[in-house]
């Protein structure tokens, strides 16, 4: 699951016909007034200020302001750019012309086991949060797709008369059509209104998940994924996250500071079973990582680089299960590479490689790693006969 910023999600909910305030994403004021001579919006309107990162209480923490003409809108671009919040770091700011209305209604789409969920409220912003009980569902199994008169049965169900309900029927429809097309798993638009004077419903904010792996399918998501662990994503972080998004299989690096152990394990339940070995052992991870679904050797080599670039490392844990299809020869040519490369650079000096595989050509895949020991490496290699988790215990006692 990938968290999108508000700017792209607005863009991509505009792409499906859903009506969104105009909007623009700044890294500076300066850059603010520039576009104020060109866009009259932003002169003739009423504006809202936003910092443009993935934090939660936006407004309590000073970084939503409203009701500003363009002057107002720079200082206050001024002012955030540059805030430190806990690990991030303001760097963008999202400025919105601020929309009349008087009533605020909710709408969400939701992926569920089954298929998925959409949300309808006749009560929107905070107060919905205090009303839960508001909130209509309809259950739609994978693959079906909502008959407006569903929607509208939705919509009435919520409490809306009128045109308005056929109106949040239609949004409700264009959310869903949105969702379905840009392999969304989560879209919610809180609050959604009606601008004073016009007959048309409004997102005014846009919270949208997308599944990150679906990626290739679409050449016009030109935004990066919104970092999820309180801080930005790295450089390192970002380039293997880049060659994620252009192979088949997968390749996923996190860095986790100050640990001691890093992770380079095949597969999502690999790295997630030595991962929890190694603390339950009183280990320090030092990144979670992951190869899966049969990923080229350049794209593993990639990985490899980043994981021997972690500082302060002291073993590298090279773990997999018994492999169904994934070519364990070929996959360890990749993290060979990788290692020979860090080798010549002198970043595995101290370091001691720990594996254990099975799988399709694993035999010549581990005789490759065994060899490895001829060229200087401290490496210990072991077959599917050893139990997944007994090369941490050797690890970490240094047996």
């Amino acid at each position: 699951m990938a968290k999108v910023l508000e700017g792209p999600g607005m863009g991509l909910m505009k792409k499906w016909g859903i009506h969104v305030p105009h909007y623009l994403v700044v890294t500076s004021a300066d850059e603010l007034a520039k576009l104020g001579q060109a866009n009259d919006w932003l002169k003739k309107s009423k504006l809202v200020a936003k910092a443009h990162e993935a934090l939660g209480s936006r407004f309590k923490l000073g970084l939503v302001k409203v009701d500003l003409d363009l002057k107002g809108a720079e200082a206050a671009t001024k002012e955030m750019i540059g805030r430190q919040v806990g690990n991030i770091t303001v760097t963008q700011v999202i400025v919105s012309e601020m929309i009349p209305h008087k009533e605020e209604y909710y709408c969400a789409v939701k992926s569920t086991r089954e298929g998925a969920e959409i949300l309808i409220a006749n009560c929107g912003g905070i107060e919905v949060e205090s009303n839960w009980d508001r909130v209509k569902r309809l259950t739609l199994d994978v693959g079906q797709q909502p008959t407006p008169e569903a929607l509208e049965k939705l919509a009435k169900d919520a409490g809306f008369t009128g045109s308005i309900a056929k109106k949040m029927a239609e949004f409700a429809g264009k959310m869903f059509v949105c969702f379905d097309n840009e392999d969304a798993q989560y879209l919610e638009v809180n609050p959604v209104v009606m601008r004073e004077g016009e007959s048309e419903l409004v997102a005014l904010d846009a919270v949208t998940l997308l599944d990150g792996d679906a990626k290739f399918r679409h050449p016009d998501w030109n935004f990066a994924f919104a970092a999820e662990f309180g801080r930005a994503y790295s450089k390192n972080e970002m380039e293997v996250m880049t060659v994620d998004s252009k192979i088949k299989g997968s390749v996923k690096f996190i860095e986790i500071p100050g640990g001691e152990t890093a992770m380079l394990p095949a597969g999502g339940g690999a790295s997630v079973y030595y991962s929890d070995a190694v603390v339950a052992r009183g280990g320090k991870l030092a990144n979670y990582a992951e190869y899966s679904g049969d990923p080229p050797d350049w794209a593993v080599e990639v990985l490899t680089d980043k994981v021997c670039s972690l500082p302060g490392i002291t073993n590298i844990i090279v773990g997999g299960a018994i492999a169904n299809f994934t070519d364990v020869k070929k996959t360890f040519g990749g993290i060979i590479n990788g290692f020979r490369k860090a080798k010549s650079e002198g970043k595995l000096n101290g370091v001691s490689i720990w594996v254990r595989r099975g799988g399709p050509r694993e035999k010549e895949g581990l005789d490759s790693m065994r060899a490895l020991k001829d060229e200087g490496f401290d490496i210990q290699v072991f077959d599917r006969n050893t139990p997944l988790t007994d090369i941490v215990d050797k690890a970490l006692q240094k047996q």
